[in-house]
């Protein structure tokens, strides 16, 4: 994909009567940056300079719409035809058991969330991954939308990916996402205790021909699963932790609970301040100096 980007701008280019230091000028790059999109080497093309190569060419949108598969060559291999697919997907069945899923995240969380891993590249590729993932947020609001089913691990709520602004922010969403009515999430709450998918996540899709895939995932790897036999045996999966998990009410009372407790977490002082106010108290009340566990110092008293 990233050859046949680089073959149009090329075509583009040649037929727009331009050299390539006079593109790389008229898009803010040098001409170095253009020939190695031509010869596809080097960084992928970011999306701004996909946008401004279309707006100079007159492409029509061609580059702009070519880019999202460019940039998927960036992605690890198990990775982008689990991406293929579920971007056709008509049912969507994720159990996340670290991070709130890809489709329901906030672009704060994702940035946090894609800030870090092995794969990661610098904050260019950053921005351009946090900016896919967006995108593919979009199909969730138009008429060929997929049913999505989410269950969440407890811990997907209470680790503050991000801080707790961040994470309010991305609870908040998951209850405003929830109204929807092709959208379920449920939690599965830690006194469920062990399971079949500890460790990682589970995705299962329905293609629109009604046949399925599963989709595995650890920190550092993805496994796509295609044979009908071991698909079937993570759908029963997938079934037994929904059925395990609290129901949608439940769990968006859950929800509401962490968020809430998020709220008044952040607002604690930390253990230094709250031992500097302590002090301050204590000598105002005329008590003594505090020392390690806060525990007065005998034998003294404050001078009148």
């Amino acid at each position: 994909m990233a050859a046949l980007f680089g073959a149009r701008v090329r075509r583009l280019r040649t037929a727009a009567g331009l050299t390539q230091a006079e593109l790389g000028a008229r898009t803010h790059v040098v001409s170095t940056r253009i020939t190695q999109i031509e010869r596809a080497s080097g960084a992928k093309p970011t999306l701004e300079l996909a946008r401004a190569l279309d707006a100079v060419l007159g492409a029509d949108d061609l580059l702009v719409e070519l880019w999202p598969y460019v940039y998927r060559e960036a992605f690890p291999d198990w990775s982008r035809k689990f991406m293929e697919y579920s971007g056709r997907a008509r049912a969507i069945k994720q159990y996340a058991a670290h991070v709130v899923p890809g489709l329901l995240q906030t672009e704060d969380y994702a940035r946090a969330v894609l800030s870090v891993g092995r794969t990661l590249g610098g904050e260019e590729q950053l921005e351009e991954r946090v900016a896919l993932r967006m995108g593919r947020q979009e199909r969730l609001g138009t008429p060929c939308r997929p049913e999505l089913w989410v269950v969440l691990d407890e811990a997907v709520l209470r680790r503050p990916i991000g801080g707790h602004a961040v994470m309010r922010e991305q609870l908040e969403r998951l209850l405003e996402t929830a109204k929807e009515p092709h959208i379920t999430v449920q939690v599965l709450p830690f006194d469920q205790g062990e399971h079949d998918v500890m460790g990682g996540s589970l995705t299962v899709l329905t293609l629109p021909d009604a046949s399925e895939t599963a989709y595995t995932e650890g920190a550092h790897y993805g496994q796509l699963i295609e044979d009908p036999g071991e698909v079937r045996s993570f759908a029963l999966t997938y079934d037994r932790l929904r059925a395990a998990a609290l129901p949608p009410l439940m769990s968006l009372d859950m929800i509401r609970s962490v968020r809430e407790d998020n709220h008044r977490g952040a607002k604690v002082p930390s253990r230094s301040d709250r031992r500097r106010l302590a002090q301050e108290q204590l000598q105002q009340s005329g008590g003594g100096r505090l020392r390690g566990g806060g525990r007065r110092v005998p034998g003294r008293r404050a001078r009148p």
